[in-house]
């Protein structure tokens, strides 16, 4: 993703920073959609794996990417409290 472009994102609900999330992150909500546990904000289960994401500063959004373009709609965010 372009750095520029993620300079100037922000959460569309909180208006937070936005960072890629990290592989370690992926690799936990990956795991998570495969076993059928995560779900949108709207409460669509997910059921493909990401190969990017952006997660807010204080780690409790993430957003998908999908063929390189961020999806910031606060229905197909996912909390990140499903993982704990």
């Amino acid at each position: 993703m372009d750095k520029r472009l993620l300079a100037i994102l922000r959460c569309p609900v909180t208006h937070k920073e936005l960072s890629l999330a990290k592989s370690a992150t992926l690799k936990e909500v990956n795991a998570a959609i495969d076993a059928g546990k995560l779900t949108t904000r709207d409460g669509r289960m997910l059921d493909e794996r990401l190969a990017e994401a952006l997660v807010t500063d204080d780690g409790k959004v993430l957003y998908p990417v999908a063929n390189g373009i961020p999806v910031l709609l606060e229905g197909e965010s996912v909390n990140m409290e499903q993982l704990g």
